[in-house]
């Protein structure tokens, strides 16, 4: 059953001139308990918007939308009362790019500020407050100042806010845009975490694919306010069908400046490169001799890497393949018979464009 069913959700905004922007257009989506669940686009795609129609901080001009099976939405009309509302957004944490911290209290007060409306004394809201703290590994810091934290230790304290009224949807929006490399991953590594010892979904909303690689259990792609590609991680990074995803699929820094770095305009009719993205499993490190002994075409590798897609190790390389059309031809047929997604880099449309 899911916890987070959206079906066919417009978002339109009014504009000047009797103009309208749909934000969002005809969107379904649904999210699982325990989910980690990625949604990935650039900015404008609409996945902020879409995703802050769960809990009705954007309501949507139709659709239906039921969250922990109450309906919040239906024919793009608000159902649910108010009041009701109100309780069922306790549910549902958020945390944001900025950290949205009291900078005149200390982490603990900050943390007790989400926890005004719960009916404890002082004492049981600083132990609450405290046991939050400690499921961040932050208790330490209780009485410092958030001027005092790195940026990974402020979002840390978010997390423990949006945790206060035991929610069972943690929703991040770009909680990790603003961070180092190092307390990115220290972040999703909480989240993860929090996942498992909670049982608590998670939406992580983003455009670094390489955060949905680390730690999603399924993705959806987002463009022009539509979701053009969704599924289990593994299934949408290893065969990918849209030019977006394409890109996010292999569209690390490195590759895009491997790619960026080649004289393009200088190939001959013979020679093409090549984007492939393989699992370890399926794929031994002969293939490229195999396609030389099979094929009779030359292939030079530009760029390789192997990251763990949550957990399992997957390849990238980048290769320019020397050889007629025929044989290039063959090259992509018998790499597909492998099972490795392949994306043609040098022509026109290409995905890092």
């Amino acid at each position: 059953m899911s916890i987070i069913d959206i079906k066919h959700v417009n978002v339109d905004f009014p504009e000047k001139e009797n103009k309208v922007v749909h934000a969002v257009h005809d969107v379904s989506l649904q999210v699982e308990k325990g989910d980690i669940y990625g949604i990935v686009g650039f900015s404008g795609a609409g996945k902020s918007t879409l995703v802050r129609t769960v809990n009705l901080l954007q309501k949507p001009t139709e659709g239906e939308i039921t969250v922990n099976g109450n309906t919040f939405i239906k024919a793009g009309k608000q159902v649910i009362s108010n009041k009701k509302l109100q309780v069922e957004r306790r549910k549902i944490g958020m945390i944001f790019q900025d950290f949205n911290l009291l900078n005149e209290v200390t982490v603990v007060e900050n943390v007790a500020f989400a926890l005004k409306h719960a009916g404890l004394n002082d004492e049981e809201l600083e132990k609450r407050s405290l046991e939050l703290l400690d499921l961040v590994d932050l208790k330490d810091k209780a009485n410092a100042y958030p001027v005092e934290l790195s940026g990974g230790q402020q979002q840390r304290v978010a997390i423990a806010r949006a945790l206060a009224n035991k929610p069972n949807i943690l929703i991040s929006d770009e909680a990790t845009s603003a961070l180092d490399p190092q307390n990115t991953q220290q972040i999703l590594d909480l989240l993860k975490k929090l996942n498992t010892k909670l049982n608590l979904t998670v939406i992580l909303i983003t455009h670094e694919m390489d955060a949905v690689k680390k730690i999603c259990d399924k993705v959806a792609v987002m463009e022009n306010g539509q979701i053009i590609e969704n599924g289990e991680l593994r299934q949408v990074f290893l065969h990918p069908k849209k030019a977006l995803t394409k890109r996010f699929v292999g569209g690390s820094l490195k590759t895009i400046n491997t790619l960026n770095s080649l004289h393009l305009d200088t190939l001959n009719k013979n020679e093409a490169i090549y984007q492939l993205v393989y699992s370890i499993a399926n794929v031994t490190k002969s293939i490229i001799i195999d396609l030389y002994k099979k094929i009779g075409v030359e292939v030079s590798m530009l760029y390789g890497n192997v990251e763990l897609l949550n957990d399992e190790p997957i390849g990238t390389l980048v290769v320019m393949v020397k050889g007629d059309q025929e044989k290039r031809t063959k090259t992509v047929r018998f790499l597909k018979q492998e099972e490795v997604t392949v994306t043609r880099l040098d022509e026109k449309g290409n995905p890092y464009d």
